[in-house]
């Protein structure tokens, strides 16, 4: 998919089908994620990060980008979320596994810290707005320097 520079257009490039999809989990993401998270164009994707602001020492892997927190997209196959905090806390994890079959009767399609959809039909909206809401923005930065963000030696004995 291309990459476009602001979510509107990203969302205006979609089908339709899954523009609606992409538009309602737009909409659950902004009302029920902490304060704190931003909003921006990141992978090609509608991307909620901790700003520099907050988090000023920004992503390990490239500490100009702001940190990443959770993603949608539609990918080729499926719409995507992305949740950096499902890959990292195996408590949210689990919960998330147990409270799936609740909300759909499909079995979850999942990678590290991806949810795939492959049908917009099956994507438990509910369930999405309850995960939004489990962790803060000091929560991820707290995960996230715990899970990712190791100080190597070299640099501690400096």
């Amino acid at each position: 998919m291309k990459t476009n520079d602001h979510p509107n257009v990203y969302i205006q490039t979609l089908p339709e089908d899954r523009k609606q999809a992409i538009i309602k989990l737009r909409q659950i993401l902004t009302n029920n994620l902490p304060e704190g998270f931003m909003e921006q164009m990141a992978y090609g994707m509608i991307t909620y990060v901790v700003p520099h602001t907050l988090y000023p020492p920004g992503y390990h892997c490239n500490p100009k980008q702001a940190l990443p927190f959770i993603s949608i997209a539609s990918q080729k196959q499926h719409i995507a979320i992305y949740h950096m905090g499902l890959y990292a806390n195996t408590k949210l994890y689990h919960w998330f596994i147990s409270e799936y079959s609740k909300h759909s009767a499909q079995k979850p399609d999942l990678g590290k810290s991806c949810i795939r959809f492959k049908k917009t039909e099956h994507i438990p909206y509910n369930l999405i707005a309850a995960l939004c809401k489990k962790m803060s923005v000091s929560d991820w930065i707290k995960c996230y320097e715990t899970q990712f963000h190791k100080t190597t030696k070299k640099a501690s004995k400096s």
